[in-house]
């Protein structure tokens, strides 16, 4: 059976940094990943609804995650990524985190903690599932600032630590500020390669 990659873009301009990091990601990973099958899910597209906290998603035991109340998109986007081999995260930092875009879907994976009433707090389903994920954020802040100035590493990470997989690589692209519509650089693009190396190995 091929393998799949699935990714899922965060960002509110669909000509912007995080969607030209993915879409070179993708030509790399098709390049080398011998006929791995990929989806680029944008959350932009897709109806999901705010979580309310309700829980009820978290009361039965199990692996699998639980089921939500409401009714939209959002359990297509978990069997999709539930169906993949890799999973790229990908988010502009906006307000020094993850977008509320990204942040809605990041709310939304509570169905993959088990948390019945009566525990004070939850415990996530799967803690290895084999999966591999690379994370991409975006932002004016160089690269390296990004790391210790914003929250956004440490969202996609905690989004990836959800489906059980491994973080083999997290791209932090800055320094983002000077034009209206800006291009990677050759050399981000060629740390996109290395990252997709580093997921396939």
């Amino acid at each position: 059976m091929a393998k799949k990659l699935v990714a899922v873009i965060g960002s509110y301009r669909r000509q912007g940094i995080v969607h030209q990091a993915v879409d070179h990601l993708l030509r790399e990973f098709r390049e080398r990943g011998g006929g791995v099958e990929s989806e680029r899910i944008d959350l932009l597209d897709r109806n999901i609804e705010f979580c309310t906290n309700c829980r009820a998603c978290t009361q039965e035991p199990g692996e699998r995650p639980g089921r939500c109340i409401l009714n939209d998109d959002m359990a297509g986007i978990v069997a999709a990524l539930e169906s993949a081999d890799y999973l790229v995260f990908a988010s502009p930092v906006n307000c020094f985190n993850v977008t509320a875009l990204f942040h809605r879907f990041m709310e939304r994976l509570i169905c993959f903690a088990y948390w019945p009433w009566g525990k004070w707090v939850p415990r996530l389903r799967i803690k290895n599932s084999g999966k591999k994920a690379l994370l991409i954020s975006t932002s004016a802040m160089p690269g390296l600032m990004q790391r210790f100035f914003s929250g956004a590493p440490k969202a996609l990470k905690t989004t990836a630590k959800h489906f059980g997989a491994e973080v083999t690589a997290v791209l932090c692209l800055g320094g983002f500020a000077i034009h209206e519509k800006e291009r990677l650089s050759p050399k981000q693009l060629a740390g996109i390669a290395k990252a997709v190396d580093k997921l396939l190995r």
